[in-house]
């Protein structure tokens, strides 16, 4: 897929995700494939006000390009200007977000509240592509208020009438839980009214369920958010599907953990020892949440004191695991607590 001069081939985008899309997680799903992955989402006053917490958000470096940064807001001057401040850092994307239905950012009329006003939206999507320097612009958008309005398909042609060179479309309405099926039927006639690339977005959570969008929809590509969680190998099994017709499957305990472990090193690097601490249990939980033990684990990780700890931890299970000597849960009970609670976590 190319979104202007960039290219991206067939891989996947990884979507902003609210305290998870931080700097070990970009770097370890960019290690394993994926194509192009997001900072936090940002608000574009606090950009503009260069609040100290979001310019730390959208940090990075430059071994983690190519990367995209996503802007809340509605003022499509302060949203220009955030735009502004944004392409001194060069970004290879700048997103808008309209696609959030969370009550507290569609209560001050952003997020997904944008499709309901498509004056409004094509003013700030050319106000962006405006002060862009160059840098794509892309909008991530759901398919309506609800099912008895659903406006995507207006929403798409402001966008693209606008300059955006991307449109991410989530295949729900803002009304609809995460429960709810996403309606890919929807991506398949946007793909048939637009000219500008296309990214799917809902509920794929295994390297299969992206190719069958893609060849359902004729999709350029798709965003993944909780299916990445404590699973880089998403991107690396993908990529093999496309590219051989075969997915290699789930990796061996062993690389699993080994993993698991340049991820919470990582995490150390960037925030400290200390900072760190609940991102490494929060982050242990997810890679090994499929594992024989976890409610065990459960119990041993939140009860751990420090960093080492957590590690010794974690290589303990790995041997008990190995051994035989843990019993295997209901995946599809775990799976299904996983997507629930992570919610939490997600900005989208």
């Amino acid at each position: 897929m190319k979104i202007d001069s960039l290219d991206l081939g067939h891989k996947l985008l990884v979507a902003p995700m609210a305290d998870v899309s931080d700097a070990p997680f970009r770097k370890i799903s960019k290690k394993h494939g994926a194509g192009l992955t997001f900072t936090q989402m940002v608000s574009a006053d606090g950009v503009v006000n260069n609040n100290f917490d979001t310019l730390r958000l959208y940090s990075f470096g430059r071994d983690e390009k190519p990367i995209g940064v996503q802007l809340l807001g509605r003022d499509p001057a302060i949203i220009g200007e955030a735009v502004s401040e944004l392409s001194k850092v060069k970004p290879d994307l700048i997103d808008l977000n309209c696609g959030c239905p969370m009550e507290k950012v569609t209560s001050k009329g952003m997020g997904a509240s944008l499709s309901d006003d498509p004056q409004l939206l094509a003013r700030i999507v050319k106000s962006m592509v405006s002060a862009a320097e160059g840098i794509p612009v892309s909008v991530k958008l759901r398919l309506g208020k609800d099912h008895s309005n659903i406006n995507i398909t207006d929403s798409i042609k402001v966008v693209e009438d606008n300059g955006a060179s991307l449109v991410i479309v989530h295949a729900r309405t803002s009304s609809d839980s995460y429960q709810t099926d996403s309606n890919w039927d929807w991506l398949k006639k946007v793909k048939e009214n637009v000219s500008i690339p296309l990214v799917g977005n809902g509920s794929c959570f295994f390297p299969q369920d992206a190719k069958d969008l893609m060849d359902t929809t004729s999709c350029d590509s798709v965003m993944i958010a909780r299916g990445a969680l404590g699973n880089p190998f998403y991107f690396s099994r993908f990529n093999s599907l496309m590219e051989t017709g075969l997915d290699p499957g789930e990796p061996d305990i062993e690389e699993v953990v080994k993993v698991t472990i340049e991820h919470i090193n990582l995490l150390v690097q960037e925030f400290g020892e200390i900072n760190a601490f609940e991102r490494a249990k929060k982050q242990t939980v997810w890679y090994l949440k499929n594992y024989p033990g976890i409610s065990s684990l459960l119990d041993n990780i939140f009860k751990s004191k420090s960093m080492s700890e957590l590690e010794e931890l974690i290589l303990t299970h790995e041997k008990s695991i190995k051994s035989g000597k843990l019993e295997q849960e209901n995946i599809f009970e775990i799976n299904t607590r996983f997507k629930n609670k992570v919610l939490f976590w997600l900005s989208e």
